[in-house]
């Protein structure tokens, strides 16, 4: 079981479940990671029995570096939040 998956584990176990070539796997998950980012770009993305991706903001904040404890501001951002859907939830709660 992977603690840390990289692009290309997912590009070699395409390779070898498929039979697809290392080139034609990679260029599948380099287009399936640049669709997916494109849309969540656009506003939410829902993946049916996976979950959703939305764009949150978050504001200005204080911090503070817990070896100094000097503090900081940190800049207001957007960021992605993933929520998973109730399948995965249940799977996970299997394996628990």
């Amino acid at each position: 079981m992977y603690k840390n998956i990289k692009k290309e584990d997912i590009i070699k176990n395409l390779n070898i479940q498929t039979g697809l070539s290392i080139n034609l796997s990679r260029k599948i998950i380099e287009d399936f990671i640049n669709i997916l980012f494109k849309n969540i770009k656009k506003g939410n993305l829902n993946l049916k029995n996976v979950g959703s991706f939305k764009i949150i903001q978050k504001k200005q904040r204080k911090g503070r570096n817990p070896k100094s404890n000097q503090e900081y501001l940190i800049a207001a951002r957007k960021t992605v939040r993933f929520i998973p859907s109730n399948k995965i939830k249940i799977e996970i709660k299997k394996l628990t």
